[in-house]
């Protein structure tokens, strides 16, 4: 079967791209790659606030899946919408990558090693927000741009430091400059970070039985927990709402879920952290009880915050 593949145009998408298309042609399909520049792509001096998050780097690679032109799409899970529009599923969700948020410099050894009055760039509220909670005296700059562009950023001396998102830095190999990976116990990670999402047409059952194999089961329970959790809390990809789901590290065959809704204008933090047997638990359930955990917790004052 002949698979035509969409996706953004940047080194990271395209090695994405790349990754899913070498895995169908390992079973037997031919593939091809089309790129699709996205408003998130052409606006990229541009901050998310402005831009308006929700499906900035989506909505053009759907019209294009919607008019038969490509027959799936490849995206970084946490860029995707909790709720895909008609007429499209998340089909695969293939092994997930690092997870972790990462601390990026040429100079300092770890977070802790900044000085303070030290540099930070980072173009999410999300990270933001915990950073302030965690260093507030820092200076934290508005850092957009693709992976290479932001380094090369660091490179010039804009920033002493950044933060990005582990998975996108080992896949293009650019790892030369990690300092420290966070423990998303104490720096919670976006909803979906460092997985894939395979989106196709929901009536198309070719397509869809193609890309089934790459579904990863562990994965596909996680982002569904937390993605869950984002859409209770009436969160996208710039509200400062961190949530993950893994193996937990104390109990084999349970699953733990960290939650996070932070204020990037203040620091103030609100944390939940559950743990339940994996074998009798429902993710999407899961996903709704962390967000309610969170809310009763203080976290939605927070979020108005956010969304004014």
């Amino acid at each position: 079967m002949k698979l035509r593949i969409g996706s953004r145009g940047s080194e990271l998408a395209l090695w994405q791209a790349n990754h899913v298309a070498a895995l169908l042609r390992e079973a037997g399909h031919e593939t091809e790659i089309e790129v699709i520049k996205t408003i998130g792509d052409r606006l990229q001096e541009v901050t998310f606030a402005q831009v308006g998050a929700k499906g900035m780097f989506t909505k053009e690679i759907e019209e294009a899946l919607a008019e038969g032109r490509i027959d799936l799409a490849v995206h970084s899970l946490k860029d995707l919408p909790t709720e895909l529009p008609e007429p499209f599923t998340l089909a695969a969700t293939p092994k997930r990558a690092d997870p972790r948020d990462v601390f990026v410099s040429l100079k300092y050894k770890n977070l802790a090693a900044l000085p303070q009055d030290a540099r930070v760039g980072t173009s999410s509220q999300r990270r933001r927000a915990q950073l302030k909670s965690l260093r507030p005296e820092l200076a934290l700059l508005e850092f957009r741009g693709n992976v290479g562009t932001r380094l090369r950023k660091l490179a010039a001396g804009q920033v002493d430091a950044i933060l990005l998102a582990a998975a996108g830095l080992d896949r293009l190999g650019h790892t030369d400059w990690v300092r420290e990976r966070f423990d998303p116990k104490d720096f919670c990670p976006a909803a979906g970070q460092g997985a894939l999402g395979i989106e196709t047409r929901k009536d198309d059952a070719a397509t869809i039985a193609a890309v089934a194999a790459l579904d990863h089961p562990d994965t596909r329970f996680a982002i569904t927990a937390e993605r869950a959790a984002l859409a209770a809390l009436g969160g996208g990809c710039q509200v400062p709402i961190g949530i993950h789901c893994r193996a937990a590290s104390e109990h084999e065959g349970w699953v733990e879920i960290f939650g996070v809704v932070a204020s990037p204008t203040t620091g103030e933090v609100v944390r939940t952290h559950l743990s339940e047997e994996r074998a009798e638990t429902d993710p999407e359930a899961l996903g709704l009880t962390t967000a309610s955990k969170l809310i009763e917790a203080g976290a939605a004052p927070l979020l108005a915050e956010a969304l004014r």
